[in-house]
C-alpha cells in the first residue's frame, strides 16, 4: 500500500470528534480509512514517528530487554508496512511491545509466543453508579481533547531553533537597534506557540527559546543605555529560563544579567550574579561555566578583591582548557577571544599591566580584520587604561579618542561611552580638566552619527 495523503492527515484527524472520544485506537482506524494504509503503518504515523526513528526505538527496546542487537532497517520496516511481509517472531514481539498492541491489532499474523505478549484480559465488572461512570467518561473525553489541542510540531520547533541560531550569529556584528527588531519578530512567533497548551517537552523547549531571545534583547538594550528596559527584559529571560528547568540556561541568563551592573553599577550585584551562575554551573566545563567564572573575576577585580579575582582567573583558564566553548561567531558561545577580553578587564583592574597587555594582544589577534562589534574598541580602551597606570596619560587619551572614533556609528552606544569615561576618570586631574579631555567628553555626549 502507499500513503495517498501525508502527515497532514494525522493533525487533521486528531481533532475530529471520533478521535477525540476514541483516543489512539480511533486515530489508527481513521488513518487506515482515510489514507488506505496498513494497520502497522497507521500505528507508526499515529505516534508521529519516522521509519528511522521507529527502527531506533526497536533497537533500544531490544537492548532494554537484554536481547541480542536488533538489526532491522527502514527498508525492512517498509516491507512489513507496505508489502505485507510478515515479521519474524522476535521482530513481531518487539513491534507489539513498542505499539502496545496485539498482533491482530497491527494487522499481522499471530503466533503463540507473540500473542502472549498481550494476553487477553478478563472483562472487569464496574460496580460504580451510573452517575460516576458518566463523570468518568466526560473527564476522559475532556483530557483527550486537551491532549489533542497541541499546535506545534517538532519540525516547527526545529525551524524556530534554526532561526534563533542565525540571530545569535548575526548578533555578534549587527547593530543593537537592528537586532532588537529582528529578535522581537522571533519572540512574537515563539510566544504565539507558547500561549497555547503544549506537551511538557515542547513547552520546555519554547521556554528555552524565549529565554535566549529575551536575553539577547536585554543585552542589546543595555548596549544602547536603555537600562530600565534592559532590566525588565533580563527579568523576563530569567523567568523563562527557570520555567524551562534547564540548569545551564538558568546559569547563562544570570551571568548575562551581570553585565548590566558591571558596566552601570553596582558592582557588588554583578559579582553576586556571576557567583550564582558559577554555582548553578557546578564547575562543569562548558561555555557557561567559563563565562560565569571570567565575569566573576572581572567584577571582583574592580571591587578590589585581588585574591578572589586571581583565583577566578586561574579557574576560568582551567575550565576553558577542558571545554568546548562554541563557534566564535555565535553570541551564545564563549570562544577564546571573549575569554581574553574578560581577562583583560580583570587584569587591567588589578593593575597587572604586563599581563593585561598580553591578554589584549591575544584577543585582538583573534578578531577578524574590520570586525564591526565593539569588543576590539573595549580592548583598546583597556589598553589606554594600562597606559595611564604606566604614567603615559597623554598617550592614553589619544588612544581612547581614536578607539572610540573608529567604531561605526550604529555601534557607538552607551556601553562604549561608559567604558570610555572610565579612562577619563583615572587620568590625572590636570588632564581631566584640559581641553582634549573636555572635547572627548563632549564627543561622548553626542548622539551616534554626530561624534
Amino acid at each position: 500500500m502507499t500513503n495517498r495523503h501525508g502527515r497532514a492527515c494525522v493533525g487533521r484527524l486528531r481533532k475530529t470528534p471520533e478521535v477525540l472520544d476514541g483516543g489512539h485506537p480511533a486515530l489508527v482506524a481513521a488513518l487506515q480509512s482515510c489514507c488506505g494504509i496498513s494497520a502497522l503503518r497507521a500505528h507508526r504515523q499515529a505516534n508521529g514517528w519516522s521509519r528511522p526513528e521507529t527502527i531506533t526505538r526497536l533497537v533500544a527496546l531490544a537492548a532494554q530487554r537484554g536481547e541480542p542487537p536488533f538489526k532491522g532497517t527502514r527498508e525492512l520496516l517498509r516491507t512489513w508496512e507496505d508489502l505485507g511481509v510478515q515479521p519474524r517472531e522476535r521482530a513481531l514481539k518487539l513491534l507489539c511491545e513498542l505499539y502496545q498492541a496485539a498482533p491482530a491489532g497491527l494487522g499481522l499474523a499471530s503466533s503463540g509466543s507473540a500473542a502472549a505478549v498481550f494476553p487477553a484480559m478478563a472483562p472487569v465488572r464496574l460496580e460504580q453508579p451510573d452517575a460516576v461512570q458518566d463523570l468518568a467518561e466526560r473527564t476522559r473525553r475532556a483530557i483527550n481533547r486537551t491532549l489533542a489541542a497541541t499546535t506545534v510540531s517538532p519540525g516547527e520547533l526545529d525551524l524556530l531553533d534554526e532561526r534563533l541560531h542565525m540571530a545569535r550569529c548575526l548578533y555578534v556584528t549587527a547593530p543593537p537597534e537592528q537586532m532588537i527588531r529582528h529578535l522581537l519578530g522571533d519572540l512574537d512567533d515563539i510566544q504565539a506557540l507558547a500561549a497555547e497548551r503544549q506537551p511538557a517537552a515542547a513547552q520546555s523547549r519554547l521556554s528555552e527559546l524565549t529565554a535566549i531571545a529575551s536575553t539577547l534583547v536585554a543585552d542589546a538594550m543595555m548596549k544602547l543605555g536603555r537600562l530600565a528596559e534592559a532590566q525588565r527584559w533580563y527579568g523576563t529571560a530569567r523567568l523563562a529560563a527557570d520555567d524551562s528547568g534547564n540548569p545551564e540556561l538558568r546559569a547563562r541568563v544570570r551571568v548575562q544579567t551581570a553585565m548590566l551592573p558591571y558596566y552601570y553599577g553596582p558592582l557588588q550585584v554583578a559579582a553576586q550574579l556571576a557567583r550564582e551562575a558559577r554555582l548553578l554551573s557546578r564547575g562543569r566545563p562548558g561555555p557557561t561555566a567559563v563565562f560565569a567564572v571570567a565575569a566573576e573575576a572581572r567584577a571582583l577585580a574592580r571591587l578590589g578583591d585581588r585574591d578572589g579575582a586571581k583565583a577566578a582567573i586561574r579557574l576560568a583558564q582551567d575550565l576553558f582548557e577542558h571545554s568546548r566553548t562554541g563557534h566564535p561567531d555565535d553570541a551564545w558561545a564563549f570562544p577564546e577571544r571573549r575569554l581574553w577580553l574578560y581577562l583583560s578587564g580583570a587584569l587591567t583592574a588589578l593593575g597587572e599591566t604586563s599581563q593585561a597587555r598580553h591578554a589584549q594582544q591575544q584577543a585582538l589577534a583573534l578578531y577578524p580584520q574590520g570586525h564591526a562589534g565593539i569588543d576590539p574598541a573595549l580592548l583598546h580602551l583597556e589598553e589606554a587604561m594600562c597606559l595611564v597606570l604606566e604614567h603615559s596619560p597623554a598617550e592614553a587619551l589619544q588612544l581612547a579618542v581614536h578607539a572610540y572614533g573608529e567604531v561605526p556609528d550604529p555601534h557607538r552606544t552607551a556601553i562604549l561611552s561608559a567604558r570610555a569615561r572610565d579612562v577619563i576618570a583615572i587620568l590625572p586631574a590636570r588632564l581631566q580638566s584640559g581641553r582634549p579631555a573636555r572635547q572627548f567628553e563632549e564627543m561622548l555626549a553626542l548622539p551616534p552619527g554626530q561624534a
